[in-house]
């Protein structure tokens, strides 16, 4: 299976694997996907579907086996509601299922463990489009962790539909939350920052109260960090005594 899946083109020889009945006994979950109909890809089965998805990703292990496994829940969580089949968390019950098939397939643990939260988390983009709050993206990027981009591209590949202007408009979302997700950080990276000398040590080394002088010394000390942020505390100081005999 592994060398099917890190094949250039995947497709062929997983769709080997699930027609020679081999993937019957390696991984059972696979072929049952076969008879499975997903309302959302109406013109293919889901496993039609799956094994597409693993064909737009990239030669890389834990992405392909999270792309093969993160529909799998689906045959275990199918129910009718009014006429309409759905596949209520399918992510969790996938990511079970994943973990147990790929520890019995002697899979490393940090691979099983990987591959089995990137299923669980492979809905999360779910919603998106419809407008998120900057809590819900932090939400989101928090619990990708170190997954991050292992998540964005498989809901990027997760989109095999025909209509041209769909799949552009999901390439633009994650673009777009990947975005947001970077000047979140930044803002947040920026505002736990703080200067090596506090106001209140500023005031009492040049003897004065609060006041605007105090504000353009931190500001200028902030600045100092971002700028060398290896300066140790004697060089700041000495920088900072500089400043304030310049701009006094």
């Amino acid at each position: 299976m592994t060398a099917a899946l890190l094949a250039e083109d995947p497709a062929p020889p997983l769709w080997h694997l699930v027609d020679s009945g081999l993937a019957d006994e390696i991984v059972p979950e696979l072929p049952a996907l076969r008879l499975e109909q997903d309302p959302v890809h109406r013109h293919k089965d889901v496993l039609a579907h799956t094994i597409a998805v693993v064909a737009k990703t990239r030669a890389d292990l834990v992405l392909r086996l999270a792309t093969l496994f993160h529909d799998v829940g689906k045959p275990r969580t199918r129910s009718y509601e009014r006429g309409t089949v759905t596949f209520y968390h399918h992510e969790a019950v996938g990511a079970r299922m994943t973990h147990k098939r790929l520890t019995e397939l002697g899979y490393p643990e940090e691979v099983v463990d990987d591959v089995s939260e990137l299923v669980r988390l492979s809905g999360r983009f779910k919603g998106y489009a419809d407008g998120w709050s900057d809590a819900a993206v932090r939400r989101y990027a928090r619990e990708a962790g170190p997954l991050l981009g292992y998540l964005n591209e498989l809901v990027r590949a997760d989109c095999t539909t025909r209509n041209v202007q769909k799949a552009n408009d999901l390439q633009h979302h994650v673009d777009d939350l990947e975005a947001r997700i970077a000047r979140l950080a930044e803002e947040e990276r920026r505002a736990a920052e703080r200067p090596m000398i506090d106001g209140n040590e500023v005031m009492e080394r040049y003897g004065m109260g609060p006041g605007p002088e105090v504000g353009a010394a931190l500001k200028f000390l902030l600045e100092l960090k971002r700028s060398e942020p290896d300066l140790d505390r004697p060089a700041t100081e000495a920088r900072l005594d500089a400043w304030w005999a310049e701009n006094r």
